[in-house]
């Protein structure tokens, strides 16, 4: 039977006049793996750092099995700024004692992309406090990861991570022993990693058995039953549930739950899109030509990364970007703002770049776009237009899109210095729809978007007719909104691929694969070991090793032994002694142990 490893029992807690968590009991045993979802500010993040005895509960308590280690992803790391990312992540572990952790391995290797930690200036010895905000979280999840506690409890871990990163976290996480409960609103690694589910609304948490699918059609199921929710969020939801049952081009497995239950429940729910309907009115606001790129290079200061790129974006087209960091995604977006924002006057080093006489582009960048703080929400949208052609004979005005981003009627009058970081994402983006785009290029747009809001999003973007290039992390989101992928592999190409991220990540773990050397064919040389050499040295490491963790060993009795003794100082003076000298063996043999090594 499952060890109960936290118990959460009738906790509340409340800001001013708000209640975030009302009587909530939960709790957490050994190998739950647990995805917590919820609107922003509805209290996800308050309940796990209660979990955790980051934060006092007003009423309730919270209860740890004795002797739990804990380890706890919060949004603001605790690194020592000082400290180097050997000290943070390794701590004082020799190089022969983490290099031969294939857990280390594995760890440094899935979120820095290899030992030596390319990237960062100095590799291992490089500094915390000059790095980024992502550079440091991912310090913090590798020392996290690195370390072996009984639970995690990570929020946000996928931020800052590419598509391969959070491909080999969901595996990493998969593989561990340890419980989890995690905060994210990456809904492929929820569905990939999670047994179970909260849904944190309104100061209740609901919990759901299975991965996110699951908790997409008992949450509809619930709701439909009910009958408690508006029309507007259950067709949502069933709408959501539809695209999950009847599965993305990318995706290689069908969500666990009941089949015939979930059919009944979606027989009425039309396609996520009409293709077709959508390409006829696209082709109508933009003509034939959108963007054609004719032979490009594309440079950031003297590297070049892109070169002969020969590429379309068409009426309609709904094409995702991916690639690994610095490969150009961003750089190629703005070349192509920059043809259309200019007519033409403004064109990358080499090529050309046609862009269609009609094309409308609305681009949104990863910088959120300063408001004035005394503006309301409602007047910001306003500022741009009161009513907008949603296209296929729909229509909004400002109001009724600000609710369908989340924005009710009394937040609507909340001034945007007021407003969140994810709320002031959704109101740049609402600002750039607003002016009836026909051609939308995002870049990160799932950035600080709650699920809830996410779903309002793609289903707003289902029935949009026009061109739209996306940059993305988000695998779900992705494949929920774009046709076909394109991948920068950092070999200064662009390519199509049929089979999308699957396809992207097959092709860099080949071309890792191939980048990494073989290790040579032992010859006898007169500069070189000989085979039987190598096999002395391999037998002479293996001895060492056994030696050091004798003397390991050793040495730990011997500080208990000093510490039991403390007042006996003739006692102590010989355990110091005795300790000195294994130190000084200790010290020979790994110098014997690295010069060994070369050799095997």
């Amino acid at each position: 039977m499952a060890v109960n490893l936290v118990n959460v029992e009738a906790v509340s807690k409340v800001y001013g006049t708000r209640a975030l968590l009302d009587g909530v009991s939960l709790g957490v045993s050994e190998g739950d793996r647990i995805g917590v979802v919820g609107r922003n500010g509805d209290g996800k993040t308050t309940l796990i750092r209660m979990l955790a005895k980051l934060e006092e509960a007003d009423t309730g308590r919270v209860t740890h099995s004795g002797g739990l280690r804990l380890g706890v992803l919060t949004q603001h790391d605790s690194l020592d700024p000082a400290a180097t990312v050997r000290h943070e992540v390794i701590g004082d572990l020799a190089d022969h004692e983490w290099a031969g952790s294939a857990k280390i391995r594995d760890v440094l290797t899935g979120l820095f992309g290899g030992l030596d930690l390319p990237g960062f200036p100095q590799g291992l010895d490089t500094v915390i406090g000059p790095l980024s905000g992502g550079e440091r979280r991912r310090i913090a999840l590798a020392k996290l990861l690195i370390d072996d506690p009984d639970l995690l409890v990570l929020d946000e871990p996928t931020n800052h991570l590419d598509v391969e990163g959070i491909s080999w976290l969901a595996r990493h996480l998969q593989a561990r022993r340890s419980a989890l409960v995690c905060v994210t609103h990456d809904r492929w690694f929820l569905d990939q990693v999670c047994t179970r589910m909260w849904d944190v609304q309104k100061g209740d948490v609901y919990e759901y058995e299975g991965g996110y699918s699951d908790y997409v059609f008992a949450r509809a199921e619930r709701e439909r039953i009910a009958a408690t929710e508006e029309a507007k969020r259950q067709n949502l939801m069933r709408k959501e549930l539809a695209w999950l049952r009847r599965g993305a081009p990318a995706r290689t497995s069908k969500p666990r739950y009941r089949i015939e239950a979930a059919n009944e429940l979606i027989a009425d729910v039309p396609e996520p899109r009409d293709k077709s309907e959508l390409m006829k009115f696209a082709n109508a606001r933009l003509g034939k030509t959108v963007f054609d790129v004719e032979d490009v290079t594309i440079q950031a200061g003297p590297k070049v990364l892109l070169k002969h790129l020969t590429w379309q974006v068409g009426p309609g087209d709904r094409v995702g970007l991916v690639g690994v960091n610095g490969a150009g995604k961003t750089s190629l977006l703005r070349a192509l703002a920059d043809a259309a924002t200019s007519q033409g006057d403004v064109q990358p080093v080499a090529g050309k770049i046609v862009v269609g006489k009609t094309v409308r582009l609305a681009y949104l960048s990863q910088d959120v776009t300063e408001l004035p703080a005394t503006l309301r929400v409602l007047e910001a949208v306003q500022q741009i237009r009161d009513r907008v052609d949603l296209g296929k004979g729909r229509e909004m005005t400002a109001g009724q899109l600000c609710e369908q981003f989340g924005f009710s009627k009394e937040k609507q009058w909340t001034p945007v210095g007021d407003l969140s970081g994810g709320e002031r994402r959704r109101l740049q983006l609402l600002r750039l729809l607003m002016d009836e785009p026909n051609v939308l290029f995002l870049d990160e747009p799932t950035n600080d978007l709650d699920i809830e809001t996410l779903t309002q999003l793609e289903d707003l973007l289902d029935g949009w007719p026009g061109s739209m290039v996306v940059i993305s992390h988000d695998r779900f989101f992705l494949e929920r909104t774009t046709d076909n992928t394109f991948a920068l592999l950092g070999d200064a190409t662009l390519r199509m691929l049929p089979r999308g991220i699957d396809e992207y990540l097959e092709r860099r773990e080949r071309m890792i694969e191939a980048a990494t050397p073989a290790p040579a064919p032992a010859q006898e040389t007169k500069s070189g070991p000989s085979a039987a050499d190598s096999r002395a040295a391999k037998k002479e490491l293996q001895k060492i090793e056994r030696q050091m963790d004798k003397i390991s060993g050793r040495e730990s009795k011997l500080h208990t032994q000093i510490a039991d003794n403390a007042t006996d100082f003739a006692k102590v003076a010989e355990l110091d002694a005795e300790l000195r000298e294994l130190v000084a063996e200790r010290e020979e043999l790994e110098m014997r142990w690295l010069e060994l090594a070369d050799d095997a």
